[in-house]
């Protein structure tokens, strides 16, 4: 009997060319170098690079502006007024979350990525509505890619009375982690914000992702009370630090110890690169066992204007800014936004080989190193054996 699908003419990571890739209910049954076997469908693959799909760890899909009109940026420089401005700006869109949403992962996926996590504004001008748009939006592209959410806190917990119960009401409706953020700049209460959000993920046996702004000294004390919390409440492996800049606005000492801080305490990592702020020590914390993770976070959004859901594009931009040049090490960035991401995301099945689910692209380079420097257009993205993208379109 033929397989459902056998790619031919590909190149492969590991400097192979001329192999062949067949497929058998979404996964990958076999890879080799000889004449390839009978199939169903075969698509000649001339040569492109096979890569595993990649991974956006931290994205915020319900403040997308994608699917709309150019949208001129409204609110002012600082964080609080973009809180604010999402708060009158969100809810008078003319075009709902769902949609906006399903805009953005579509193009997620034309560009090669597989699974994404997202945030959901969680605040009681918008209720649940943030939410409920987003997981719309996961249910109609599930064939298409992964989609995790996190309930997010955005305008603080203890600041905003109602927040919490609302967080507790959002874990019921379906949102897969807990979010916080800046237990003490923007709540002024770590140990509220850092009892309430651990109780409700305790209580409903799910993980934390917690947006950490806060700069230096002040970070590095959140910092060491979420990980005093996720020992006292048995969460290691279940939570992740998103962004994390106090890292690298500290002494070198300082980072070591927090880095093996957070190994001891199986706390995650995830960063985007962004301009204006010191990054965190990337190669400290994963030489010290971190698992450190990469997102593309705001997409021409309410947030910020730029960006355009490569996932390779923002390694390159992460790449530009750590300073990373040599082959090794951009294969270590390519880990953080294909395997690494995924396991952080409690996906282990990741990779190009035989047993594996067939969720992949394919692009013209020869190698990883050329695929972020140059990041040329995904011509084949593959979801569990099914084409869900053409030559940097969607067409699942």
């Amino acid at each position: 009997m033929p397989y459902d699908t056998v790619l031919t003419n590909a190149r492969l990571a590991d400097g192979r060319a001329g192999a062949f890739i067949a497929i058998e209910v979404g996964r990958i049954v076999g890879i080799g170098a000889d004449t390839p076997p009978p199939a169903a469908t075969t698509i000649d693959l001339a040569g492109d690079l096979v890569l595993p799909g990649l991974t956006d760890g931290h994205m915020h899909l319900d403040k997308t502006l994608f699917g709309l009109p150019w949208w001129p940026h409204a609110a002012e420089p600082y964080r609080m007024s973009r809180i604010e401005t999402d708060a009158r700006v969100l809810p008078a869109l003319p075009l709902g979350t769902a949609e906006r949403a399903g805009e953005l992962i579509r193009r997620c996926v034309a560009h090669g990525t597989a699974q994404i996590r997202t945030h959901a504004d969680i605040r009681p001008e918008f209720g649940l509505a943030a939410l409920e748009g987003v997981l719309a939006a996961k249910a109609a592209h599930a064939h298409a890619c992964t989609v995790q959410v996190v309930a997010f806190p955005q305008a603080g917990v203890m600041r905003v009375p109602g927040t919490a119960a609302l967080l507790d009401d959002a874990m019921r409706a379906g949102a897969d982690l807990v979010g916080g953020i800046d237990p003490c700049e923007i709540d002024r209460d770590p140990k509220g914000q850092l009892d309430a959000i651990f109780a409700i993920a305790e209580r409903h046996g799910k993980g934390v992702d917690i947006h950490l702004h806060e700069p230096a000294e002040m970070g590095l004390f959140s910092l060491q009370e979420i990980c005093a919390r996720v020992r006292a409440h048995g969460m290691q492996g279940q939570v992740t630090i998103s962004h994390g800049f106090c890292l690298g606005g500290v002494a070198e000492s300082r980072q070591k110890a927090a880095a093996a801080m957070m190994a001891d305490a199986g706390v995650s990592l995830v960063t985007h690169g962004a301009g204006g702020a010191t990054l965190p020590p990337l190669g400290v914390l994963r030489e010290a066992g971190v698992q450190v993770f990469c997102g593309n976070d705001d997409v021409r959004d309410t947030w910020s204007p730029y960006g355009t859901a490569d996932m390779l594009e923002r390694a390159a931009i992460i790449d530009w800014r750590i300073d990373w040049r040599t082959d090794p090490l951009l294969h270590d960035l390519f880990d953080m936004v294909s395997g690494d991401g995924a396991r952080a995301l409690g996906i282990p099945e990741h990779g190009i080989d035989a047993g594996k689910p067939a969720t992949l692209f394919t692009l013209p380079a020869e190698t990883i190193p050329e695929a972020i420097g140059q990041h040329p257009r995904r011509r084949l993205v593959l979801f569990a054996g099914r084409v869900v993208a053409r030559d940097g379109a969607w067409v699942a």
